[in-house]
């Protein structure tokens, strides 16, 4: 796809990514620091912390690593304390930390449903609220990394459509209540994206063409179109941008693509 935006268009700002290691939002913490940004970056995983962090100082950008748990409001207000300690201030927080298994509604356990409702909304919202002064400081904002499969129906995903209903619960009521303190509070709900780990485990060929036949724009999305979408939300281009979540999926949802 190539460099879409200026290389330095989030230059000076500091983004404070949860679930930043891996993944899409790994991607995401990626592309801040490639424009401009300095980075704290969050997971539960310390070994894949030290690795993104890594590879973001090789390629010459700034990334503060912090383990954990966003399910405890505590750990999230001491990374977030971390972060500012290091670097004096927060202008972008990006919530990525994510749950996701496939199982029917009637083989779910309580247990199951409620851990990935703890990590996606409850960190959600652990995270934002910990951040709240600081973006007020900053007048800063919060990218929310919800998804499609809650518009509709998705067998297999009851735990995961809940929790990200409440995702862009949280994101709606936030853009609200704290945009007149200055903070935009938005979300990305991707579509298929290939280049995961999860879809690269689920799409057999069989699935894959199915959900291919369901993309209006006749492909799957990749890693990279999130990370545009965040480069847009993050900027001065979406200055006026507040309670959005941006569906980016190739129209998929419109017919009801599922991974079932």
């Amino acid at each position: 796809m190539g460099q879409v935006f200026n290389s330095d268009i989030l230059h000076g700002k500091v983004a404070f990514i949860t679930g930043g290691a891996t993944g899409i939002t790994g991607g995401v913490a990626r592309a801040f620091a490639e424009h401009g940004a300095k980075l704290a970056i969050t997971s539960r995983k310390e070994e894949n912390l030290i690795a993104k962090k890594q590879f973001i100082e090789e390629n010459g950008g700034e990334c503060l690593a912090v383990a954990a748990d966003v399910r405890e409001y505590s750990a999230s207000e001491t990374a977030i304390q971390k972060t500012l300690v290091h670097y004096g201030r927060i202008d972008i927080v990006v919530n990525g930390a994510a749950g996701n298994f496939l199982c029917a509604a009637n083989e779910l356990s309580p247990n199951g449903f409620g851990t990935v409702v703890d990590i996606d909304t409850k960190g959600t919202f652990n995270v934002c609220r910990a951040a709240l002064e600081a973006l007020k400081e900053s007048r800063g904002q919060i990218i929310n990394i919800s998804a499609t499969l809650h518009y509709l129906a998705t067998p297999m995903q009851i735990h995961v459509s809940a929790a990200k209903a409440g995702v862009d619960a949280i994101t709606r009521n936030l853009s609200v209540e704290w945009g007149r303190h200055g903070i935009r509070v938005n979300g990305i709900a991707p579509g298929p994206i290939e280049d995961t780990e999860g879809m690269k485990r689920l799409l057999i060929p069989e699935l894959k063409d199915k959900i291919m036949r369901k993309i209006p724009v006749g492909r799957f999305g990749r890693i990279e179109d999130i990370e545009n979408a965040a480069l847009y939300l993050a900027s001065d281009a979406a200055s006026f941008v507040n309670g959005v979540t941006l569906v980016v999926d190739g129209g998929s949802w419109l017919l009801g693509t599922s991974l079932t």
